[in-house]
């Protein structure tokens, strides 16, 4: 494999060098201008994930961050509001202060859209397609870089991508031992305790590192607290050409549900208020459950084995499994016996037909399989051929913990008690060929298969299989070094997920995207623009309606489409300013949409995609006074969107202008410590009052999810 170089060419970037991310040259702050040269410990952990990812090269559109590039903001909020500043992105938070269960979207397409892969592991849950990050808390501890691609972009495992694919490395072997202490403080009592270590290389060839966590909030929203912890642990083996991994991660979540959002008319009067848990007692006061939470636990293990043949030949092997489990608990009033199983009990000569209770509704995973690889380089042709396969095994059961009434009830019956089975294997073959100095070619054929099966009340006898082939192409012509057009065509089709098939009988859905860009790069700017069109066929839009566990309800809506234009830069002003501005424009189609309602089917025309605002706006100026002090202030616009499909006013969200501050400050080399860093965020300075997402409860009655006003988190960080 060869190393990879990046070479500043002018003395504008006195404060700025590149780095490699990916094999992609980015502006990053740094002390001086230095050549970047990728190690070949380094360049190991890269190829982990060189199936899933692309370069500059190649006709996709893609962003990437470091751990660097997050570094100052990560004091305890989520992976998706760590990535709010990246084009064409929307993150929300049940809770309003990015911690517990958060959410993100791109191009409209929300998170069970975004495939997210970890070491090019498929993360995204099999029946649901979410990716619950709160099942993870500070896993961006542990991250060494992610690369999001918009659009259908590259072949990957586990489900389509339709808005984004989003690919996490985690921490790459280290050469020195190390420690780290991180804690950080905010509102809402907000606290975040970080401990890492590594050995660094023993004996030249071992390494062994980890993390734990503890995160807690009380959460913007009222009750909706918090309690969250994690761990990672990594023993690694470096021989030359010779890369194993062996990884355990994973996280303990207790939330407090949040998910009910709020009315219009309470939010006037109380933006915090939370109905979940609420119930009147027998004097007719209303009190609130004290245990309506949401308890899960998830434990990932990862073994990886990266081997370079020859300069020419690499090959990656992996194996994995995640097993999780967990409940979440509700107080129920008056429920009615039969929706339980249960039979009427006669007392003192009445007949009870229903009952207080607590449930718990259950879901015991497990989740397996490999990923493989293999990769051969020469001066113009650069060949990936892979695939994976993957099994999962779902039980969906429920129990009734107490009841007032408990009728013929046993302790810990089940009242339903479901299977699911899910198997996806595919295979794919990349090629990006040189023809000229200025042109190159890319193509990209995958082949998934999807076998599943389920046996839920709600979901019916499912037993589908499903078959997609999935071609790319696309063409890149470099006019300079750093300078390049491409175009690219791309087709991924998807099956539907648990909650769809709630719905009725859902149809697979279709994707061709086209995609045209230029790329610009120079001593000090950086340029990505490019323009969309993405055209479905079946897309299972959002409804704007919540299932009984707070899923989104999805249905086919036919024909549709999303065309945009997407441009951000980095602006390197001199060696103490930089900005960083992006925005994403674009317009999101129901071709002919047909409205079912309990009065009949309403022809509405071509109508808004729910949650898809037609403008993203985001800005980052960044001040450095001395040196090692890093000031910025940061910028988000999200325009007008709509919670359903038929674009009524009354479904709308308003477009809202968030701006936060980030401080950090850094000292080396202090007493015991390598460095000792200050950081600080104010989240939404002018104290805005708006919703990022929400539902309709009914066609005239939306529901709001309030986020957080100003509100901050400070931290300290010691390496040692």
């Amino acid at each position: 494999m060869k190393k990879l170089f990046c070479v500043s060419k002018s003395r504008k970037l006195a404060a700025v060098a590149l780095s490699v991310l990916g094999g992609q040259c980015v502006l990053s702050q740094e002390s001086k201008v230095r050549d970047t040269v990728v190690s070949d410990s380094v360049a190991l952990d890269e190829v982990l994930v060189s199936a899933v990812r692309v370069t500059a090269q190649n006709p996709v559109t893609f962003s990437n961050l470091s751990k660097t590039d997050i570094a100052s903001r990560n004091l305890g909020q989520d992976i998706p509001s760590l990535m709010n500043y990246l084009p064409s992105v929307v993150t929300t938070s049940d809770a309003g202060a990015g911690i517990g269960y958060t959410g993100i979207r791109v191009r409209g397409s929300d998170a069970t859209r975004v495939n997210v892969t970890i070491n090019g592991i498929p993360f995204n849950d099999s029946e649901s397609h979410g990716s619950f990050w709160v099942n993870m808390p500070d896993f961006a501890s542990s991250v060494e870089n992610m690369q999001l691609q918009r659009g259908v972009g590259t072949s990957t495992n586990g489900a389509g991508a339709f808005g984004a694919s989003l690919n996490l490395l985690t921490d790459a072997v280290a050469e020195e031992a190390g420690g780290e202490i991180a804690n950080s403080f905010g509102s809402f009592n907000t606290r975040k305790h970080t401990l890492k270590f590594t050995t660094g290389k023993l004996n030249d060839h071992f390494e062994v590192s980890g993390r734990l966590s503890v995160l807690r909030s009380d959460g913007y929203v009222d009750r909706a607290s918090s309690d969250l912890k994690s761990y990672f642990l990594q023993g690694a083996y470096v021989d030359g050409n010779t890369l194993v991994k062996a990884l355990v991660f994973g996280g303990h979540e207790t939330t407090y549900q949040s998910w009910n959002g709020i009315d219009a008319e309470t939010m006037k009067t109380n933006r915090r208020y939370n109905s979940a848990g609420q119930y009147t007692d027998d004097d007719g006061n209303i009190r609130f459950y004290d245990n309506e939470v949401d308890d899960y636990k998830q434990d990932h293990a990862q073994l990886h084995w990266n081997q370079r043949w020859s300069d020419r030949w690499s090959t990656n092997l992996a194996l994995h499994y995640t097993y999780g489990r967990g409940y979440f608990e509700q107080y129920g009033q008056d429920q009615d016996f039969a929706d339980y199983g249960l039979t009427p009990v006669v007392v003192g000569g009445s007949t009870i037909n229903t009952t207080d209770l607590i449930g718990r509704e259950w879901l015991d995973n497990d989740f397996y399989g490999t990923t493989f690889s293999a990769h051969y380089e020469d001066e113009s042709l650069d060949v990936v051929v892979g695939g994976a396969w993957n099994k999962y095994e779902g039980d969906h059961f429920g129990e009734i913990i107490w009841a007032r009434y408990a009728s013929q009830s046993e302790i810990r019956d089940r009242y339903y008690d479901d299977n699911s089975l899910k198997a996806d294997a595919n295979v794919f073959a990349k090629v990006n060929y040189k023809l000229t100095d200025r042109w190159n070619l890319f193509g990209d054929i995958q082949y998934r298969g999807i076998g599943y099966e389920a046996n839920g009340e709600e979901t019916g006898l499912v037993d589908d299989t499903f078959n997609f082939f999935n071609p790319k192409a696309g063409v890149t012509y470099t006019f300079s070094p750093g300078n390049n057009l491409y175009f690219s065509y791309g087709r991924a089709g998807r099956e539907p997920n648990r909650s769809d098939y709630k719905g009725g009988n859902p149809k697979p859905e279709y994707l061709n995207d086209f995609e045209l860009g230029w790329r610009y790069l120079s001593s000090n700017v950086k340029l990505n623009a490019n323009a969309y069109y993405m055209r479905y066929k079946d897309q299972l839009v959002l409804t704007g309606e919540l299932d009984d566990v707070g899923a989104p309800i999805r249905r086919n809506s036919g024909d549709s489409y999303r065309i945009g234009l997407e441009v951000d830069a980095t602006v390197i002003i001199s060696d103490r300013w930089t900005i960083r501005p992006n925005i994403a424009l674009s317009d999101n189609r129901n071709i002919d949409y047909v409205n079912e309602t309990a009065g009949g089917v309403e022809k509405m025309g071509n109508t808004e995609i729910s949650f898809s605002p037609g403008v993203i706006a985001g800005n980052a100026i960044v001040f450095s006074p001395v040196d090692n002090l890093q000031l910025s202030l940061l910028s988000k616009y999200v325009g007008k969107q709509y919670m359903d499909n038929t674009g009524r006013e009354v479904a709308a969200l308003s477009d809202y202008f968030i701006n936060d501050i980030n401080v950090s400050y850094e000292l080396k080399d202090v007493a015991f410590f390598k460095s000792v860093t200050i950081s600080g965020l104010v989240n939404n300075i002018l104290d805005e009052k708006y919703e990022s997402n929400g539902f309709m409860y009914d066609p005239l009655s939306p529901y709001y999810y309030p986020q957080a006003g100003i509100n901050f988190l400070v931290g300290l960080n010691l390496k040692i």
